[in-house]
C-alpha cells in the first residue's frame, strides 16, 4: 500500500461533530476495482445500511464505484466521523475476506463537512452524478 509520507499527520486532530453532515470518500488500495463486481458492492452497501439502523449516521446519498465510494450522511450522536467510517471498511473488508476476496482500503478517508449555507441537495447530486462523469471521463 503506497502512503504519503505526511498521511498520518493530516489525521491528527480530526474532529467531528454530531448531526452534522459530511460527505467521505474512500478509496480501495491501489485503485482496485473490487466493487466492479455485484457481491462486494452489496455487501459494502449493506455497511452503510447498518450504520443507519445503528443510529451511527443517516445516509444522504451514496454512489459505490469500481475503486472508491462517496458517502453523504449525515453523522449521529454516538459515534466520531472517524470511528464510523473505520466500521465500514472493516465490516467491509472482514466480510469480503471471508468470501475470498481480499479488499484493503487506503489506510485514511477524506471527508467535507457541508457548511451550513451549501446546498445537502447539490452535493447529493454531485455523488448521484459521479458515475455519468466517470464515463465521460473514458470517453
Amino acid at each position: 500500500m503506497r502512503q504519503s509520507p505526511d498521511s498520518k499527520s493530516l489525521r491528527k486532530g480530526r474532529h467531528s461533530e454530531s448531526q452534522r453532515v459530511y460527505l467521505v470518500t474512500s478509496v480501495t488500495d491501489d485503485r482496485q476495482p473490487y466493487f466492479a463486481s455485484l457481491l462486494p458492492a452489496r455487501i459494502l452497501i449493506r455497511q452503510f445500511m447498518d450504520c443507519e439502523q445503528a443510529g451511527y449516521a443517516k445516509t444522504q446519498a451514496f454512489v459505490v464505484m469500481p475503486d472508491h465510494f462517496h458517502w453523504l450522511m449525515q453523522l449521529g450522536e454516538r459515534e466520531s466521523l472517524s470511528s464510523v467510517v473505520q466500521r465500514v471498511k472493516s465490516c467491509t473488508t472482514r466480510t469480503l475476506r471471508s468470501e475470498g476476496y481480499a479488499c484493503v482500503w487506503q489506510q485514511s478517508f477524506h471527508d467535507h463537512a457541508v457548511r451550513q449555507e451549501e446546498d445537502v441537495k447539490r452535493l447529493a447530486r454531485y455523488v448521484v452524478a459521479n458515475p455519468q462523469g466517470a464515463t465521460a471521463r473514458l470517453l
